[in-house]
């Protein structure tokens, strides 16, 4: 199976695609966090993160898209801009035919530490222990995609198959 996940967003966008084997091994097969240039339009910054979506979906075809629900921080506006670049992305790979799964930030941090309110850094610090990372990574977007994409590995273990797990 392949998974790939998003950490969505317009400034940031984190992208991670992974292979589960039917043994259950996991293997990175690539990762990256798509920047905008912030003095362009919020409009073609979402393009930029869109289209690069869409080329990484047509070079990797994935059998699942997932993805963290999305978390509402303090300033409104950047919440706004982030639910739509992530409306944006999830229609993306609703047109390529992929399925959508969703996890909390709780199920997240309890596929990848063990604890429900982990940090953001023992989250960092916990993943190159649980699948080998091929490059640095510079921004966390890039290892909150890695993250999801370890939990619905997780998920999708436990279950018969991950076409029976309900959208979150």
């Amino acid at each position: 199976m392949i998974i790939i996940a998003l950490d969505p967003g317009y400034d940031r966008c984190g992208l991670a695609v992974m292979n589960r084997a039917e043994t259950g091994k996991e293997t990175l097969i690539a990762s990256t966090c798509i920047t905008t240039n912030k003095e362009e339009l919020f409009e073609q910054r979402l393009l930029v993160v869109a289209k690069e979506f869409r080329a990484w979906i047509q070079q990797h075809k994935p059998d699942v898209c997932v993805l963290e629900n999305l978390f509402f921080a303090t300033n409104q506006k950047t919440a706004m801009r982030v639910a739509e670049a992530r409306g944006a992305l999830i229609l993306i790979a609703t047109e390529c035919g992929l399925p959508i799964r969703e996890f909390t930030p709780k199920q997240v941090k309890i596929a990848v530490t063990g604890d429900g309110g982990a940090t953001k850094k023992q989250m960092i610090l916990m993943i190159p222990k649980l699948i080998q990372l091929p490059t640095n990574i510079t921004y966390d977007d890039e290892y909150d995609a890695i993250a999801v994409a370890l939990t619905a590995s997780a998920i999708f273990s436990s279950l018969a198959g991950f076409e029976h797990y309900p959208h979150a």
